[in-house]
């Protein structure tokens, strides 16, 4: 027994593949939320039919998705969260770690970020756009 079909199987495939189990296993399948039950052949025809719409829906949804993303980024959309430092800060806590004026912590601390944050900017290579500012050598 299961609340919704949608949480049981992925495709047809696996309609079928869990079907087979069941009967080998002389058990019947109910869904709370469809009026399905496989112990009957209208049951099981149900169940295929289902499947397969779910499936649809699942390929649809996945179209969707990529369109939507691909259009974005024509239109120069970035996904994701915002950057918590603008690239200006981003400079700075790299140019204030690497002179050794502050210690990674320190420098999370004057930027009110989680230290984690201070070492994966120092980690990853400074970005072109930054310019540099007049101390930077």
């Amino acid at each position: 027994m299961v609340w919704k079909l949608d949480r049981l199987f992925r495709s047809p495939r696996d309609v079928l593949t869990i079907m087979e189990r069941l009967s080998e296993a002389e058990a019947g399948f109910r869904s709370l939320t469809e009026a399905i039950d496989t112990t009957t052949p209208a049951g099981r025809m149900m169940m295929q039919m289902v499947g397969a719409f779910a499936e649809f829906e699942r390929a649809m949804l996945r179209e969707r998705t990529k369109a939507g993303l691909e259009s974005a980024c024509r239109e120069g959309r970035v996904g994701g969260r915002r950057p918590k430092l603008s690239p200006q800060q981003q400079a700075e806590v790299r140019r204030i770690v690497s002179r050794g004026d502050k210690t990674a912590a320190d420098a999370a601390r004057l930027f009110r970020i989680h230290p984690a944050t201070v070492c994966r900017l120092l980690a990853r290579p400074p970005s072109p756009t930054v310019k540099k500012t007049k101390h930077a050598k």
